[in-house]
């Protein structure tokens, strides 16, 4: 048989913080869109039963729209099982006036006890972490040996003892239980290792991409059950990938050396996509990238595009040595300041500057 291991859709998400918002409206639908298509691959590749993992949604109140459209999924495919494990995020009214007897391929997990779905010798089991059974929820997991087992949880790993924090995943605690795959939700990237000498634990990551702390491909995970052994496979799915160019700069380099360095950097990234170009290095005081210039040579390049800036000042303080000015004065103060040599320069640039335009309004 076969499975898809998804998790952390965030639908619903505002996805206001980089995008404006005719942008961050039409990312909110691709959203879905996705989600809609990963079910769409399910239908076309045979596959019996969709497990997320936790944090299909991203606040309290689900529009009506968004609880409609995964409802629909859902009703229109009777013959795949959706095993949905709440997360972290996942308090929300999605279920609300529902009447869960219209949806009996909707399966539902308890925070109470750990609850199992037997597929012929597959039994996919799950509970959700709390506050209030985070200490002990893996106490009494039993599992068959004969069987193969899939386990569901949504939660950090964590790989040592003496943890008291919710939404902890004790990996320590799940070894030598007969896990065959452990799926599980809350890391937004792909992640697989063995848990035992048995099993393998396995992160999917998101769906899909919503800030630059989630760049790179973000998909599902496809699970192949024969013969009694898991295989696994992640399928990137993503319809829009965010990326992180990093470019060094000196002292020496031009504005066009640094576009060209940019334009290198960025070269592979398809125009649909999400980029952040971060500059770092050190600049001369009078060197400070033009982070105008840049924006506008790619900006309408990709879908999204930002410029950050975490390029230091290289302050050259015996040239300050002679100058009788109150810009001397001050590089002299701040050359013997016992600081960290980035927040001193940091500090000598704001200062200069504000001087220099004192000098200029005098």
């Amino acid at each position: 048989m076969k499975m898809i291991h998804c998790a952390d859709l965030h639908l619903d998400s505002k996805l206001n913080a980089n995008l404006d918002r005719d942008k961050a409206t039409l990312r909110r639908q691709e959203l879905l869109d996705t989600f809609s298509n990963m079910v769409d691959y399910a239908a076309d590749n045979g596959v019996d039963v969709i497990l997320i993992a936790g944090d299909m949604f991203d606040k309290t109140h689900i529009r009506k729209q968004a609880r409609s459209r995964v409802i629909d999924e859902i009703s229109t495919h009777p013959d795949i099982d959706f095993l949905y494990l709440q997360g972290n995020h996942d308090r929300t009214d999605f279920l609300q006036d529902v009447d869960l007897t219209d949806l009996p391929n909707l399966k539902l997990f308890s925070d109470a006890e750990w609850r199992g779905y037997r597929y012929d010798d597959v039994v996919v089991t799950g509970r959700e972490i709390t506050a209030d059974n985070a200490k002990t929820f893996t106490m009494n997991l039993v599992l068959d040996q004969a069987d193969v087992n899939i386990v569901m949880l949504h939660g950090q790993e964590s790989d040592y003892m003496g943890n008291d924090k919710t939404q902890i995943v004790p990996l320590y605690e799940l070894r030598g239980k007969y896990i065959d795959y452990l799926a599980l939700g809350h890391i937004h990237s792909y992640k697989r290792a063995k848990l035992d000498d048995r099993g393998e634990y396995c992160y999917c990551g998101c769906l899909e991409g919503r800030g630059f702390d989630e760049c790179g491909e973000k998909g599902f995970v496809l699970l192949t059950v024969e013969d009694k052994k898991v295989e696994s496979e992640f399928i990137p799915f993503a319809k829009r990938s965010l990326h992180e160019a990093v470019i060094e700069i000196t002292p020496e380099e031009t504005m066009p050396q640094i576009l060209d360095a940019l334009e290198e950097a960025v070269s592979h990234i398809p125009g649909d996509d999400m980029v952040k170009a971060v500059l770092t290095g050190v600049v001369n005081m009078d060197g400070e990238p033009d982070r105008d210039r840049i924006r506008s040579r790619f900006a309408e390049r990709f879908f999204f595009f930002k410029v950050y800036d975490q390029t230091r000042i290289n302050i050259d303080y015996d040239s300050f040595v002679g100058d009788r000015s109150l810009k001397g004065e001050f590089a002299r103060i701040m050359r013997d300041v016992d600081l960290p040599e980035d927040k001193k320069a940091r500090i000598v640039e704001i200062g200069m500057k504000a001087l220099m335009e004192e000098e200029i309004e005098g």
